[in-house]
């Protein structure tokens, strides 16, 4: 058995999404002191959807292949369901990751997250609001 998907292979070798949005809504870095990836993530938003999303990542295949797929399940989707998107959707969509490389889309759905506290930090109008239990 491979140790890597196809899928894996294909967002590592061509990843899509790249770059830098300089006026980006929303960036999201976060690193892993471990393994020594790190990723940053940028949004540009447009009524509550995400319009564009690029991403530099200074890592393994795993990073860059998890940071690619990240982009791909959020580009035109709404930020609420950007919101909700997990680690484990990422693996899953690359059709797995090694355990040992499980970290890489912990990553990926980190940095989205903090780049979307960021939109909401300097949009606070824009945070949904809270409901009570």
């Amino acid at each position: 058995m491979a140790l890597y998907s196809d899928k894996v292979m294909d967002h590592f070798r061509n990843p899509r999404n790249v770059g830098v949005i300089e006026d980006a809504d929303g960036v999201g870095e976060v690193g892993n002191a471990k393994c020594g990836d790190i990723m940053k993530m940028y949004l540009k938003i447009d009524d509550d959807i995400i319009t564009d999303v690029k991403f530099e990542t200074f890592g393994c295949g795993s990073a860059i292949a998890s940071s690619s797929m990240a982009t791909e399940l959020i580009k035109g989707k709404p930020v609420s369901e950007a919101m909700t998107l997990t680690n484990k959707a990422v693996a899953e969509a690359l059709d797995g990751l090694p355990d040992y490389k499980m970290h890489c889309s912990v990553l990926a759905e980190e940095a989205i997250q903090n780049a979307l506290e960021d939109y909401y930090t300097k949009n606070p109008d824009q945070r949904p609001q809270q409901t009570e239990k």
